[in-house]
């Protein structure tokens, strides 16, 4: 698959992010009127509604899963391939994650409660940052990439108190410890 034809694809996820949550009802920026390079907290009202937060950590790891797992698993897959099935699942990870279905998941843990989804903006740049992750990790040694993902998960776990993992954890199996922990720095957290 040439160059040309991957780009164009990259773009059409855009429009398809873009169109999509449009017409779901999600707001195409914060509907505080702002524009915000980075929120710095999983509790701010701004979350998900601009360029970076924390849960753009995770997005990035989603890039730079597909390139370090493609390299093991399909070593002779080559570039192209890869960087589409990062695109295809980006692209479908943004419209996923704004299904009822998601989105209910996401609410019944304590950290996201109140969770409404992505602003357009956030989840085009969330996509943006996927394919950065990709591109990154792709042209990186693989120990470097194990250190950047530990570095991403860290950080975003133990100052966030939130990371892919947690996310994933309290999902599947939530823990009283985990919520009690992440709720630490909630400052609307009602005490106990």
């Amino acid at each position: 698959m040439a160059i040309r034809s991957l780009v164009l694809f990259a773009l059409l996820g855009f429009g398809i992010i873009a169109a999509t949550l449009y017409a779901w009802g999600q707001p195409p920026i914060c509907t505080c009127g702002e524009i915000r390079l980075w929120v710095g907290s999983v509790f701010d009202s701004g979350n998900s509604q601009h360029i970076a937060d924390w849960y753009t950590l995770s997005h990035i790891l989603h890039g730079v899963l597909v390139a370090i797992v493609g390299r093991y698993l399909v070593p002779r897959m080559g570039f192209a391939p890869l960087f589409l099935i990062a695109l295809v699942t980006g692209v479908a990870w943004e419209v996923v994650e704004h299904t009822d279905w998601v989105l209910d998941a996401f609410r019944a843990t304590t950290i996201n409660q109140g969770y409404t989804g992505d602003s357009v903006l956030n989840a085009v740049s969330d996509y943006v940052w996927m394919i950065l992750g990709f591109l990154a990790a792709y042209h990186m040694r693989t120990i470097s990439v194990l250190a950047m993902i530990a570095a991403l998960e860290l950080s975003a776990a133990l100052i966030a108190r939130d990371s892919l993992a947690l996310t994933t954890l309290m999902l599947i199996y939530p823990l009283d410890a985990v919520e009690n922990w992440q709720q630490e720095l909630n400052p609307n957290r009602v005490a106990p």
